[in-house]
This record gives structure tokens, C-alpha cells and sequence, in this order.
């Protein structure tokens, strides 16, 4: 298994909103907040094009929201809960209430 190149080391705040601030980008960070697990990219329920969607999973790692490994043919991505709770606490709670 290889990793993808790591996601900033500070996230910052106006990256993180703005990345949040799309109804699809929004979309797929909850449907990655209600998993146990890794999504793989073509296993988000989503209505956009591919390629599209490839825009939107690109935003959300340079903002640092996720974080996207290999493994074989499939792209995995997981929700970097621990930073974004270091960096700003309360913040995923506030948007996905439990």
C-alpha cells in the first residue's frame, strides 16, 4: 500500500471553509464523517461527473480535509478527523451534529 503525497502540515482556516463551502465538497466530507472506513473515489454517492468529482476530492486534500492513499487500483480516502479537531476544535461537530 503507498501513500499519496501528505496534506499540509497547518491547516488553514480561509483553505478549510472555502473547501466547506461547496455543496458537493460538503457532501462527501459527511458521507467520510458517517463511515468507519476509507472511501474508495468511485464509491461516493454523488450525481457529478468523474472528473469533476476528481476537482473536488483535489480541493479537499490541498485543504487538508482528507487525505487520499493507493492501494492497487483503488484510491482511498479518509477524513484527517484528529487534525482538523487539533487545528480547529468543535469544528466537524458543528457542521455534522451527532
Amino acid at each position: 500500500m503507498t501513500t499519496a503525497p501528505h496534506a499540509p502540515a497547518t491547516l488553514e482556516v480561509t483553505a478549510v471553509l472555502h473547501a466547506l463551502a461547496d455543496p458537493v465538497r460538503l457532501d462527501l466530507v459527511r458521507q467520510l464523517t458517517e463511515s468507519e472506513t476509507a472511501i474508495a473515489c468511485g464509491r461516493f454517492e454523488t450525481s457529478v461527473a468523474k472528473s469533476t468529482l476528481s476537482h473536488h476530492f483535489k480541493i479537499l486534500r490541498e485543504a487538508g480535509i482528507i487525505a487520499t492513499r493507493r492501494d492497487g487500483g483503488l484510491a482511498l480516502n479518509v477524513l484527517r478527523t484528529a487534525e482538523l479537531e487539533a487545528s480547529f476544535p468543535g469544528l466537524l461537530n458543528a457542521i455534522f451534529p451527532r
